[in-house]
């Protein structure tokens, strides 16, 4: 379905071929293929598993809610600087590990949900973590001539994150009595492939967050305004291939890397195609005209809410990526129409997209964690509904206050 832009596009006259090749190659398109590949370095290199238990022994109890209160600080952590699918795959094995060992029933629900929601809401937190956010900063920077930076986006999304995953913990764990302590894997000594590995990690995230900023970044101090995200993620997934592992290979070789989700690539270049062929049609100048009227006379509370509910309960029966791909164009256009600042609906409606906690089908995290075979249809929904208000009100109230 997503190489129909690619096909149907040039061929109807509403993008010419190199638009069309333009936004398949976009680099937000690159920076999410090499925030994969950087993924499965870490993978490969078991560093997510030292993270994982090391931040879980940090909360201070391997019993009853902090045990899952660590797994979702974990899960958070991860999913701000790699895929959210890739994080709950990566720490599953680990949870299972640990699961062996727990008896009771509503732990493992929660341990499980846990690490799912955690994913979801930390992707939130940086532009790469999961793909809705860099459809939102292609968009409105479409539409406004303005990109937002790595940290600008961080700066809107983080509150979000930190408010949102203790309410979610605190909601999973609701009712836990005390638990017998449980055995988490030792972690052993560390590896020369996972110091290397996250060395790498760290660097690459310090250039992301420091490319423009302060005062104009490394970007502008060394002339190279043409630098973008996209060639800090490939540069460093470059160095993952030359740097030895200590164990006789690299950090990365091709057989790894090559086993990316390359379907969601396409995908979100098909988003951006149709986000593009919405602008030179003037399709979103004449949806936004339609809605500007109903958008400017919503208070923005209001507003903001009822954009944040409709997204979330979309989301629950259809991809997020698909959902923000859609919604984004509309969004943007009905708020120049209307007046107003596109962020103040767009970022709440980018958010709310991963805020989908109810069904398996609604985020790649549910859909793993769901694969397990260790929790219902009704678990997730038992759970997700009251997550999903709970999400509305917190985004809603964020925004409001950093945009209202």
């Amino acid at each position: 379905t997503s190489l129909i832009p690619l096909a149907t596009f040039p061929l109807v006259g509403v993008l010419t071929p190199a638009q069309v090749g333009e936004s398949y190659g976009s680099p937000l398109i690159l920076l999410l293929l090499g925030g994969f590949m950087l993924s499965v370095a870490m993978e490969r290199s078991g560093a997510h598993r030292r993270i994982a238990l090391n931040m879980v022994s940090l909360v201070g109890g391997s019993s009853g809610r902090r045990l899952v209160l660590g797994f979702m600080a974990a899960s958070a952590f991860l999913s701000m600087w790699i895929s959210n699918v890739a994080t709950t795959l990566m720490l599953l094995p680990i949870v299972m590990a640990v699961l062996d060992k727990v008896t009771d029933r509503r732990l493992r629900v929660a341990m499980l949900l846990g690490v799912a929601y955690a994913a979801s809401v930390g992707g939130v937190g940086t532009p790469v973590g999961t793909p809705p956010n860099l459809i939102f900063l292609d968009n409105y920077k479409n539409i406004t001539g303005v990109a937002p930076s790595f940290l600008e986006w961080m700066s809107w999304a983080l509150p979000v994150v930190i408010v949102m995953v203790p309410i979610v913990g605190l909601w999973l764990t609701r009712g836990l009595g005390q638990q017998d302590s449980v055995e988490l894997p030792d972690v052993g000594a560390w590896r020369p492939a996972e110091i290397r590995t996250l060395v790498v990690f760290a660097t690459t995230a310090v250039l992301w967050v420091t490319r423009e900023a302060p005062y104009g970044g490394w970007s502008g101090a060394l002339g190279l305004e043409n630098a973008n995200d996209a060639s800090v993620a490939l540069l460093a997934v470059v160095g993952m291939f030359l740097i030895p592992n200590g164990e006789g290979e690299n950090l990365l070789d091709w057989k790894t890397a090559v086993s990316i989700p390359w379907g969601i690539l396409i995908l979100f270049g098909a988003g951006i195609t149709i986000a593009a062929a919405f602008n030179a049609s003037e399709l979103s100048e004449l949806i936004g005209t339609k809605l500007a009227g109903l958008v400017e006379a919503m208070p923005p509370l209001l507003l903001i809410a009822s954009s944040c509910l409709a997204v979330t309960f979309l989301t629950e029966v259809t991809s997020n990526t698909a959902t923000s791909n859609l919604l984004m164009p509309i969004l943007a256009a009905a708020a120049i129409a209307a007046g107003i600042e596109p962020k103040l609906i767009m970022v709440p409606a980018t958010i709310s997209a991963s805020f989908a906690f109810m069904l398996p089908v609604a985020t790649g995290p549910n859909a793993v964690i769901f694969g397990s075979d260790q929790l219902t249809v009704r678990d997730m929904a038992r759970e997700g509904i009251a997550l999903n208000l709970i999400g509305v009100v917190v985004v809603s109230g964020v925004c409001y206050w950093m945009f209202g």
